[in-house]
């Protein structure tokens, strides 16, 4: 059984959690550390830390939304991946998130690139665990996106847009 610690503001955000972001996720796909902690304190961001015992295993940050819950950032530790944790703090996300919208925007596996694999893997696993692909996908610093939900409801671009207005309200990356 996984223990779940939530931060309720940038300063209880666990070391392991930036180390796994930075690790985890490419460059252009992460908000910069100091931005998303400024986002913590502006947003309603969930950002939880996982631990089976003593032991980080991962971390999630969820933008918890009236019409959608925006799955931001779902990590696990590589040396921990394929034992389950990803399997346990996803269904327990579902369960805490039961009958709500859930939206998330992945890799997509369609795009060749150096980690396809990987990127099929994913997208089967959240396919496995009751998400759909909604057919819409977005390009962002050369990077396609599939977006995925747990709703039937119809999925659009201009849903999706909704949702990065929503944060380019409280951040604007430099360009």
């Amino acid at each position: 059984m996984l223990k779940a610690i939530r931060a309720a503001h940038p300063q209880q955000v666990p070391d392991e959690i930036r180390a796994l972001y930075a690790q985890a996720f490419p460059k252009e796909e992460q908000i910069p550390w100091d931005d998303l902690l400024r986002l913590m304190e502006e947003m309603p961001l969930l950002v939880t830390a996982y631990y089976d015992g003593e032991t980080f295993v991962g971390f999630t940050v969820v933008y918890p939304r009236q019409h959608a819950n925006w799955f931001w950032y779902f990590a696990v530790v590589p040396t921990l991946r394929g034992k389950g944790y990803g399997q346990q703090i996803l269904t327990g996300l579902l369960a805490e998130y039961e009958g709500q919208t859930l939206v998330l925007d992945i890799e997509s596996p369609e795009q060749p690139s150096d980690n396809r694999e990987q990127r099929r893997r994913r997208h089967a696993f959240y396919l496995r665990n009751g998400f759909r692909d909604t057919h819409v996908g977005k390009t962002y610093d050369n990077i396609a996106y599939t977006i995925l939900t747990n709703s039937d409801e119809p999925f659009t671009m201009t849903h999706y847009e909704a949702l990065l207005s929503d944060l380019w309200r409280f951040w604007q990356p430099e360009r």
